[in-house]
Formats: structure tokens, sequence, C-alpha cells
């Protein structure tokens, strides 16, 4: 799946897949939830919390 095609998926820009996986925005709750629907993954199976997070 392209960044293009999941963006359109679940409602947001190209560059808003960009930035969270390139760790520079952190998605919502609501988008998370909605990126794991996706890909049929629980939110901890496509979320990792930083050791800076904890």
């Amino acid at each position: 799946m392209t960044q293009q095609q999941l963006a359109e998926a679940i409602g947001v820009s190209r560059q808003t897949i960009n930035a969270i996986e390139s760790g520079k925005y952190v998605p919502s709750i609501l988008l998370s939830l909605k990126i794991s629907e996706i890909f049929g993954k629980t939110v901890n199976e496509i979320s990792m919390l930083e050791e800076s997070d904890r």
C-alpha cells in the first residue's frame, strides 16, 4: 500500500502519513485506530513507545 492509498483510506494527506512514518508526527488515537483497522492489527502492533516517552 502506498502512502497516498493509506492517506485516502483514512482521510489525511500523504504528507501526514510521511510525517508519521518518519517520527515527526504522533497520530491521534482516532488516526491510530483507523490505521490499525486498515492493516488488521492492534494499535500496539503498529505503534511503539519510545524509551524517552516512558
